[in-house]
């Protein structure tokens, strides 16, 4: 029996920056009244408290949800409020390396684009994000981009010569995400089984980008039973089936239980 579910966020429980609609938010419900929750995504902590937490039900277990921001870089446990468990962020001279690479990569490849909404490069603290066209572009326009990955896994081969110290993931629809070596969504996985007890074997994950390259691959490179989707309403399927899996493994409640 399964005892803990590990989520993406963006093109998987919600459409990418976009809050999570009434059905996702009511499956998640149900799903946080009987087993562990956890969100590992790409997105800092105020996308977090955006997209996901404040569209939960007043009455979600929020004590069975942890959230773990940038790729994992960063752990969120609720207590009578949200407290950060640990934050592992850049030096300056690291961020600096980092951004200067992206220029570079960006321009030697011609991928500079004349409409950005927002900016294209965003430093999370402990990841810096490339998004081609801007953190606030259109879900349209962002589709339309880079529907086959060809453009940034070119970025990310460049990116593996000129920053080998760092790990390089392709993540949401049009985005790159930087973070230290080793520190990705498979460190997220193995933070969860630290801090919540959970062996890696009573989890499963499900995200939209587990093939090698994307930021949900670190994932099944954990060992984690991981189950790939193509977007939230798949998802709210798989979850589900997780949830009439889980009842019938528990059995029918007697009237003390109740």
């Amino acid at each position: 029996m399964k005892k803990l579910i590990v989520f993406d966020l963006d093109g998987t429980i919600a459409e990418s920056k976009s809050q999570l609609d009434n059905e996702m938010s009511a499956l998640l419900r149900d799903l946080l009244s009987i087993v562990n929750v956890a969100v590992i995504s790409g997105g800092n902590w105020p996308q977090f408290e955006k997209q996901l937490v404040s569209n939960l039900p007043r009455d979600a277990n929020l004590e069975n949800l942890s959230l773990l921001p940038t790729c994992g870089t960063k752990f969120y446990k609720f207590g009578s409020a949200w407290e950060e468990l640990y934050s592992e962020n850049f030096t300056n001279e690291e961020k600096a390396k980092i951004i200067g690479s992206l220029h570079e990569a960006i321009g030697s490849l011609g991928f500079n684009t004349e409409m950005v909404w927002g900016k294209p490069i965003e430093d999370r603290g402990s990841q810096i994000t490339f998004s081609a066209l801007g953190q606030e572009a259109p879900l349209d326009e962002k589709k339309k981009w880079d529907p086959d990955f060809s453009k940034r896994k070119q970025i990310k081969a460049l990116f593996d010569k000129s920053i080998p110290e760092f790990s390089v993931r392709l993540g949401g629809t049009t985005s790159v995400d930087v973070t230290k070596q080793g520190i990705d969504k498979a460190y997220g996985i193995r933070k969860l089984r630290d801090i919540l007890g959970v062996a890696i074997s009573e989890m499963i994950f499900v995200g939209d980008a587990l093939f090698p390259g994307g930021n949900d691959y670190p994932a099944i490179e954990a060992g984690v039973v991981s189950i790939q989707v193509r977007e939230p309403d798949e998802t709210k399927r798989v979850i589900e089936a997780i949830i009439a899996c889980l009842d019938s493994k528990r059995g029918p409640v007697s009237r003390r239980d109740e």
